[in-house]
């Protein structure tokens, strides 16, 4: 009974044991696991932030790009006429002309870019009244002057009203009667004036302010509007007419400069901390070599110096003056004639260093 129960004593603890082996695998596995997959998440974020931030500085480069580039595509200003009214005559209210002077600047800046094309117009809202009518062409005269006054640009175009007959005229007022009757209508006509189709500001005198004037005192005008529309070529023309592509291929572009930039960088540092090492051995090995030198010729001095030793007491007299004389020609000799391999050994020596020097 006592061996049996021994037995079966002696067969559980196997069993157990291995389950622990069996947990503690499990536990290493799992410890294993769970560090490749830190590794895996810690590279995954640092690659991220790198793509991340090389992105952000592609996009901070085109939008720079971008704003210093490109100039500003529309630029519109209300445009308010002045004239005397102290004349004695008549015939007509207004005694001058209308003038209106325009600021081209905004935030104490040029609107106008230098080496940009611009077309100027002026719209001209005016009612369609008998007098406007009566009044035909009339003459609208443009000159651009610069901060200190001078005179820059200037330009003449003539306008007038749209021709409509009475009977179209009555017709159109039934037509739209209900509309006129409302406010929802009004009887009048938009002119678009071009006053410079082509205009291009000059760097050394840039425009600062702009003068116009129509020269006709009967002209009735319900308000006016200028407006400077850039004319884009080249660069400046897919820029403003095709703004996703060209951001796309700008924050691109930018994007793989950078990153072989970053590429470049990285391998340099890889490349530097490799060759640390072999040059921290290559130096080891010539200190080592210099202190091998070193003490062979500190051997070699010390050799001498016995050597010297040894000749000065052959030379004194001594009571066994034979056998002294015996060595001192013996000996010399021998040492004399072993003394040719520390030459050789300074020479090989000094020949590994050269070469590893060289290398």
């Amino acid at each position: 009974m006592d061996e049996d129960s021994h037995l079966r004593s002696e067969g559980d603890v196997p069993s157990s044991v291995l389950i622990g082996q069996v947990l503690l695998g499990l536990k290493d596995v799992v410890v294993i696991i769970m560090s490749r997959v830190r590794e895996r998440v810690i590279q995954g974020f640092t690659v991220f932030s790198f793509v991340f931030l090389l992105l952000w500085l592609a996009a901070f480069l085109y939008g720079s790009f971008y704003y210093s580039f490109m100039p500003k595509a529309t630029f519109s200003a209300p445009v308010h006429y002045y004239y005397r009214t102290d004349c004695e005559s008549s015939t007509s209210f207004s005694c001058s002309y209308p003038v209106a002077n325009i600021s081209l600047m905004r935030n104490k800046k040029h609107v106008l870019t230098f080496g940009q094309a611009y077309q100027i117009s002026l719209q001209l809202e005016m009612p369609d009244s008998p007098t406007n009518q009566e009044l035909g062409m009339f003459m609208i005269k443009t000159t651009c002057f610069s901060q200190d006054g001078g005179q820059v640009a200037s330009s003449a175009r003539f306008s007038m009203l749209r021709y409509r007959s009475d009977l179209l005229r009555t017709l159109r007022t039934l037509l739209f009667l209900p509309a006129f009757l409302s406010g929802a209508a009004e009887q009048q006509q938009l002119l678009d004036v071009e006053l410079f189709s082509d205009y291009t500001d000059d760097p050394y005198s840039p425009s600062a302010t702009a003068v116009i004037e129509i020269m006709s005192n009967r002209v009735q005008i319900y308000s006016s509007q200028l407006y400077v529309h850039a004319h884009f070529t080249g660069i400046r023309y897919l820029l403003f007419y095709f703004p996703v592509l060209s951001a796309v291929v700008g924050v691109s572009s930018n994007f793989i400069f950078l990153s072989v930039l970053f590429v470049l960088s990285y391998m340099r540092l890889l490349l530097r901390k490799t060759m640390e090492p072999e040059q921290l051995r290559r130096t080891g090995r010539l200190q080592e070599m210099r202190e091998n030198l070193t003490n062979q010729q500190e051997d070699e001095k010390d050799f001498a110096a016995e050597t010297n030793s040894l000749t000065g007491i052959t030379e004194q007299p001594d009571p066994l003056h034979t056998n002294s004389t015996y060595l001192s020609q013996t000996e010399p000799r021998l040492q004399f004639g072993s003394s040719t391999e520390p030459q050789n050994i300074n020479t090989l020596s000094q020949d590994e260093i050269d070469e590893a020097e060289a290398d």
